[in-house]
Parts: C-alpha cells; structure tokens; sequence
C-alpha cells in the first residue's frame, strides 16, 4: 500500500513559507531521531537553497542512541549543516539550538542585525514542544495529533533573534514507499489515513530483523515467530486480542504494538539507518 498524506492546508503551508524564505537567515528542521531520512522534508531542500540548516534530531530519548550518532555524523557531511540531538528529557540542551545558529552566522544576532530563524518540521515531530522550551513558555500549541500548528507566527526570542514557526507539512508524494511506512509507524500520518494492520506488518518485520530481542522480551514470547503476521498474532495471543473462535483480532493487536512503538514502551528503537537509506536509494533512483 502507498502511504501519502497531503491535505489542502499543508499545500498552503508550503506556499506561504516558499514567500518569505528570502527573509530567513537560517532553517531549523526538526527530525525525528528514529527516523531522520524519511522525516526529511525533500521541499525544505529545495526552499532554503543555500542557507545554513541545524538539523535537530528530536525524541532523542526514543531512538537507539547508537544509531542517532550515525545520523549526526552523516548529516555533518553535509554542507551548512548542523546536527543536534535533542529529548524532552533535556529541555535545557534546547538552548543550544540558538548557539549553533550564532555560530553559523558570525555577522548577525544583534539589534541592528537580528537573527531571523525558520522553523520547519513534518506533523507530530515535536516542534512546538522546541518552540515552547526555547521561549520558555507556552507559545505555540502542542498536541500528538499531526497538524496542530495551522498558521505561520513570529516569536521574539531574545534580543537579536526571532523565530518563525510555520504548520508542519508533509509533501505531495513519498517515493520510497518504506519511508511511507515509517511515517505511519511513528504517528507522524494521521491514523485516519492508514491501514492499522498493514503498518503493523511493517512493523513487526522490522523488529523482527533488528530488534529481535527487544520484541521477544516485551511481549513475552517464547520464541521469534517465523514471519510479520506470526509476530503479530502471537503478541495477540499474549495480549487477550481474541475474538470469538479464538481468533485473533488484528486490529486490536496492531493498535497494541504501534503504541508500544511510538511511546517508548518497546525501549529506544530506530527505523533506519544511514547505511540502510542508501541501499533502498540505490535499489529504487
């Protein structure tokens, strides 16, 4: 199944940021550490062209720490950019964001020459959370529903640097379908807009690959099932998802394990791998 997500009000969204990005002195994207490649925005590259980037890698503490220094060091090879990484667990670290963009723009940052900064982000990545730690109050509205944020709005810092926080917005189609998939996963596309039992498939063929154990001890399995659709009815087997006949609910026992996916329960898992997103590059140009 194509995963693909793009109401009217995000091709608003990416009109409207397209109109003042000659304004903007540097882009903040926020990412999501378990998953940096696909919740990069692909229209961000082509609207700031060349103007510095911090990269955040946000929900840090979700995502296999490990692989999130892959992520920085393979970002950092990039050029005017800068990877952080960041949790809600280290509000204070946010504050770096700021240090990094003075860093990347010697020349400005005061009075006479503020800062001005775009922030940028897919739906559900945390932005508005960044906003709000970075301002030290509550400016914008945070939610774990995609598209919360609905329209652009300045925000004075400090003095010398101002943000602009734009409503976050997917793009007209994914063309790496797993990309697709590991969006749905972590609950950055609507759960309206996926099959729950598909997406749950994925899921489980993935951690079955490479968070094996991880699956076995969090469900209580006594051993790795053979396949995706064995992983998922035996978790549901554990978990009581059992309709009449003994059969297992499918939808039921999907909810379970995406839930346990997106909020941590099943530990620090990331989605992919830059080693991973150049193989399925090469495989489909």
């Amino acid at each position: 199944m194509a995963i693909n997500w793009f109401p009217g009000h995000m091709h608003k969204a990416r009109k409207e940021i397209a109109k003042v990005m000659s304004d903007i002195d540097i882009i903040i994207e926020v990412l999501d550490a378990r998953l940096p490649f696909s919740s990069e925005n692909p229209l961000v590259r082509s609207l700031r062209n060349d103007k510095p980037c911090i990269k955040v890698l946000n929900k840090a503490d979700l995502a296999d720490p490990q692989i999130t220094q892959q992520w920085q060091e393979h970002l950092q090879q990039q050029r005017n950019i800068e990877a952080l990484a960041l949790s809600i667990e280290q509000a204070a670290q946010t504050k770096q964001i700021i240090k990094i963009a003075k860093s990347l723009l010697p020349n400005r940052g005061s009075a006479s020459k503020p800062i001005r900064a775009m922030i940028l982000g897919i739906p559900n990545v945390g932005k508005s959370t960044i906003i709000n730690m970075l301002a030290g109050r509550t400016i914008a509205k945070a939610g774990d529903e995609p598209a919360v944020t609905k329209r652009q709005q300045f925000i004075q810092l400090e003095l010398g640097f101002s943000l602009l926080d734009t409503p976050g917005f997917l793009w007209p189609k994914i063309e790496n379908p797993n990309s697709g998939y590991r969006l749905a996963v972590t609950g950055a596309i609507k759960n309206t807009a996926i099959e729950f039992e598909d997406v749950a498939l994925f899921a489980a063929d993935y951690l079955r690959n490479h968070y094996a154990d991880t699956l076995v001890e969090r469900f209580k399995l006594k051993e790795l099932p053979a396949d995706d659709m064995a992983t998922l009815n035996a978790i549901g087997r554990k978990r009581g998802c059992l309709r009449a006949g003994g059969i297992v609910d499918m939808h039921r026992v999907s909810e379970i394990l995406l839930h346990d996916l997106r909020s941590g329960a099943l530990g620090k898992i990331s989605m992919e791998t830059p080693q991973m997103i150049e193989a399925e590059l090469s495989e489909n140009p």
